[in-house]
């Protein structure tokens, strides 16, 4: 565990966008593929410490310590009583994250490093408007795909708040 979260703390040191621009540009043929593996690989640290930070949190809540008391095994108090705890904040980290990597697809495709050019993606869409005549003449080239990644980031992020709300074991509302 110890390794694991060392090596956590390694990528976590590097700045993502950096760490992200150097895989890239050390592979020749970027697919679309290849592209969400690379963002996978640069940002599962992020949620690995909030999980790990959760589980530590509530190992030491009364619940657990009583379940401990009553002779409990490890499994019962992980599944029982450890993950519904922790599958809110989890689940709102996940959700914020796909929003976070919709926004970096956009902008790594829109400076040229993201996903090659004739695929259509949102980054390629902005960065073909990038002339000054475009951008005065023909604000339909550049205005949609800029909305469509507000409205979907957006969305993402009150699907996440609305997850949160369902899982949360205190919430009255179920």
């Amino acid at each position: 565990m110890r390794f694991i979260m060392r090596f956590t703390d390694l990528i976590l040191a590097l700045p993502f966008l950096v760490l992200a621009l150097t895989i890239m540009s050390l592979v020749e043929n970027i697919t679309v593929t290849l592209f969400v593996a690379i963002i996978a690989l640069v940002s599962w640290p992020t949620l690995t410490r909030i999980v790990r930070g959760s589980f530590l949190s509530l190992r030491e809540q009364e619940f657990v310590l009583g379940a401990k008391a009553i002779g409990s095994s490890d499994r019962r108090i992980v599944f029982r009583h450890m993950i519904p705890n922790a599958i809110g904040p989890i689940v709102v980290n996940a959700t914020l994250m796909v929003a976070i990597m919709i926004i970096a697809e956009a902008g790594l495709s829109f400076i040229g490093m993201g996903i090659p050019q004739p695929q259509p993606t949102w980054g390629n869409m902005l960065n073909e408007a990038l002339s000054v005549r475009i951008l005065r003449q023909h604000w339909y080239t550049w205005i949609p795909p800029g909305l469509c990644i507000l409205i979907t980031v957006l969305a993402i992020n009150f699907i996440g708040d609305g997850l949160r709300d369902a899982f949360d074991p205190k919430s009255n509302q179920r």
